[in-house]
């Protein structure tokens, strides 16, 4: 058989190349040109430096692989099945792209064990990979003592043209160049074509000197077809480099091998077709049938059993002398990844009356994040380059810098996208870490595909949100947000909270909390200007997404619902109303999705289908609140941009007045 000239190394790429063929021609649908032409570095990489284990997909200290670029995911999928990971077997090969399969088109964490992060947008991955190295730094700064590192893992990225014309790729990458982190290293798959042809239509900077401006310490290799070597000295090279990430340009021949579609486009995005595989089987002397991997190639590449187990091992034995050595230590350490709460740690949230002072729900955010920060080692996080307006400092915590990575507040810089990636990246590290990213609420427009993908990627983060509606004022309508908060409630297993007031705002955080270690993220929208601590909130209230505040003598006439800093226009409503003789009943409704959790007779004592006049009341558009007022409520609403004004007088004029709120509740009854 022709395979038996080539070399084990020819084998072993050849096997991952013609696996990313053979399920790409079955399914009539992928990308086998990644695959084809990267080959050669992932091998170098999964074989002689990666650490993991694949009958332990978690372990912790394993060394971490990202492939940013996503689309190229039967690579990824070759090198699981190749080396023994339980979850990718040869009938999930054959099943590539396929429902209910754990080979789908793009990698997805929670599909397929041995996939860290969920890629595809392109971008993303190596944002991510930045947010998986920030927290091994964190985490070895924190825990590792001069005679025993138990956190010290590599964190590998293998990304494409695509994912560095991506704005969140220069966004994120120029942050780790600032911060030094020396466990970084990308592997750039440079093959000069993307979906539309040669990169030269839209792409011809240098990228290894935007990298180097960044502080990045960058190699080239290139000739990433053949050359084994050349690929193996330069990631040796970069491990040696540890003040600096590393940036390994690999230049690459995309569909390498196919005598007719190598270094084209049609070879990026579509399956051969009969004939090109054939004469690509010939070109590289692959006369094995589709699916068959030769067992020279098995009985080598699965030896990262072995070698994974022993890794393990010897860690586990590590870990075992550390915790002898430092008991403190390893306890904090062994609770923070297991995704337990230490007992009792929501006693610190605080609750108010009506008597205490009324601030910005961001000032009550600014004291819960620090009085559960003495209690949660595992939260970090930061802002946007907006700290003082998002009140996200953690008091006494020095800042997280390049050699000062125990420290806690993160500098985003005016990375909103970055921020967004990072922080999911660290969430998925597998280390119990909680981290939050925060900014205005307005521009989550500029992070959106990270909030999405902190969703469907079961990432628990949290994201802190302020100047949440048009009474943030002066700004104007650029900066206030009308259609946020119903685009965000439109996104699945994102859990959107807007509370009223300080009480409120501790019910939001005992909830992003518990999500977060539940591997869910929450996105907490809070007040600008001030509100008043109100009679009937609650934490529990708003752990059940609605509740009522304000209750009428028997069944209600009308129910007035709530939110945020609305939520103070309707209980003074009620009252002016109740004086008149109308029977009303004040509903909360802090989060859409957590009232949705509760089952139907909670749902029913709170709204009763019996009461079908009701109004909603929301500085934001009524997009989404009919589901709860019904063809016989009406909202009080605001459906245009807002405008400059100071914040009172934009709401004011937009209608958010007890004066129109009983207006509108008298025009349905």
């Amino acid at each position: 058989m022709a395979v038996a000239t080539q070399t084990l190394e020819e084998l072993c790429i050849n096997s991952i190349r013609f696996l990313a063929i053979d399920a790409v021609e079955k399914a009539k649908s992928g990308h086998p040109g990644l695959p084809m032409g990267a080959a050669p570095m992932a091998f170098v990489l999964w074989d002689k430096f990666m650490r993991f284990n694949p009958k332990n997909p978690k372990w912790f200290n394993r060394d971490r692989f990202i492939l940013s670029a996503g689309h190229g995911s039967m690579l990824q999928y070759a090198l699981l099945y190749l080396t023994g990971f339980d979850s990718v077997t040869i009938e999930e090969i054959k099943q590539f792209r396929q429902w209910e399969s754990k080979t789908p088109g793009h990698p997805e964490n929670f599909v397929t064990p041995g996939v860290e992060v969920t890629t595809g947008p392109l971008g993303q991955g190596i944002a991510n990979g930045v947010g998986l190295a920030m927290a091994e730094a964190h985490l070895a700064a924190k825990y590792n003592k001069p005679d025993a590192k138990i956190v010290d893992h590599y964190t590998y990225v293998l990304l494409g043209d695509g994912c560095n014309m991506e704005g969140v790729s220069g966004e994120a990458c120029s942050l780790a160049g600032h911060l030094g982190l020396g466990k970084l290293i990308a592997l750039y798959d440079d093959n000069h074509i993307s979906i539309d042809g040669s990169t030269d239509v839209a792409f011809t900077e240098d990228v290894s000197l935007r990298f180097e401006a960044y502080g990045w310490h960058v190699l080239h290799v290139k000739d990433g077809n053949t050359d084994l070597d050349a690929i193996a000295k330069a990631i040796e090279e970069a491990k040696k480099v540890t003040d600096k990430p590393s940036m390994i340009k690999v230049t690459t021949t995309i569909g390498y091998g196919s005598p007719k579609k190598a270094n084209t486009a049609g070879v990026h995005g579509s399956a051969l077709g009969a004939e090109e595989v054939e004469a690509t089987r010939k070109n590289l002397h692959w006369e094995l049938p589709p699916f068959e991997v030769p067992q020279d190639v098995l009985d080598h590449m699965r030896k990262a059993i072995e070698r994974g187990a022993k890794a393990e091992s010897e860690w586990n034995q590590l870990f075992a002398e550390y915790k002898a050595k430092y008991p403190q230590e390893a306890a904090s350490f062994e609770r923070q990844i297991s995704g337990q709460l230490p007992e009792g740690w929501d006693k610190v949230l605080p609750t108010y009356t009506p008597e205490d002072k009324g601030v910005a729900t961001r000032k009550h955010s600014e004291t819960c994040l620090n009085k559960l920060a003495a209690v949660l080692p595992e939260l970090i996080g930061g802002s946007a380059d907006l700290t003082h307006s998002n009140l996200t400092e953690i008091k006494g915590e020095g800042d997280f810098q390049k050699g000062q990575y125990q420290n806690r507040n993160i500098h985003f810089g005016v990375r909103e996208h970055a921020m967004g990636a990072i922080c999911n990246g660290m969430a998925l590290h597998g280390s119990g870490l909680i981290p939050y990213g925060a900014t205005f609420l307005i521009f989550t427009d500029y992070m959106r595909a990270a909030i999405r993908l902190s969703a469907l990627s079961l990432a628990g983060t949290i994201w802190v949100m302020t100047h949440d509606s048009i009474g943030q004022g002066e700004d104007g309508p650029t900066h206030q947000p009308v259609e946020t908060l119903a685009s965000l409630r439109a996104i699945p297993n994102l859990t959107v909270i807007r509370p009223a007031d300080g009480t409120e705002v501790s019910g939001a955080y005992k909830v992003a909390i518990e999500k977060a270690k539940k591997n869910n993220p929450t996105l907490l929208a809070f007040s600008r200007q001030n509100l008043p601590n109100l009679a009937g909130t609650s934490i529990e209230g708003v752990t059940k997404g609605a509740y009522t505040v304000v209750d009428s003598e028997g069944t209600p006439d009308l129910i007035l619902i709530g939110t945020g800093s609305e939520l103070n226009l309707c209980i003074t409503a009620a009252e002016k109303l109740t004086a008149e003789g109308t029977k009303v009943r004040v509903v909360s409704m802090p989060s859409w999705e957590l009232f949705a959790e509760q089952d139907a007779a909670y749902q029913e004592s709170v709204l009763p289908k019996a009461v079908t006049k009701r109004v909603s009341v929301e500085a934001g558009v009524s997009f989404g609140w009919h589901k709860y007022i019904g063809t016989e409520g009406a909202a009080v609403s605001i459906e245009r941009f807002g405008a400059s004004a100071p914040g009172a007088v934009c709401m004011e004029k937009f209608g958010f007045t007890v004066d129109n709120v009983i207006a509108t509740a008298k025009g349905i009854l």
